[in-house]
């Protein structure tokens, strides 16, 4: 059965950078496209970004566009978050999860079968 653990989350000032791993067990993720997303204290956990089974396509919220990139490397069974300008309001806990199927993914973030259980990212202001 797969199971995913995220890793990477600290503590960063306004305008540094972090990378996010996702690290996949029990299965291959390469099978199957996988989100990223985040919830941050009293708000509802949000779909950030998501990439194929096969990396060949990617998506975005209008949010982090522009500032992070997703990416998987399939040997190493896992999939990746680079979160670049971070702001304080990116402060949150962030998870990963996958879709059943191999993708495209986006623009809707529902229906995942797997998740992590967060790695927490706080951004200083």
């Amino acid at each position: 059965q797969l199971q995913l653990v995220e890793s990477g989350g600290n503590l960063v000032q306004s305008g540094g950078s972090l990378r996010l791993s996702c690290a996949a067990s029990g299965s291959t993720l390469g099978y199957y496209a996988v989100g990223w997303f985040r919830q941050a204290p009293g708000k509802e956990r949000e779909g950030l970004s998501c990439i194929s089974s096969s990396g060949g396509s990617t998506h975005y919220v209008d949010s982090v566009k522009g500032r992070f990139t997703i990416s998987r490397d399939n040997a190493k069974n896992a999939v990746y978050l680079q979160m670049n300008s971070l702001k304080p309001e990116d402060t949150a806990v962030y998870y990963c999860a996958n879709w059943a199927y191999a993708g495209p993914c986006g623009p809707d973030y529902y229906g995942m079968a797997t998740w992590g259980k967060g790695t927490l990212v706080t951004v200083s202001s």
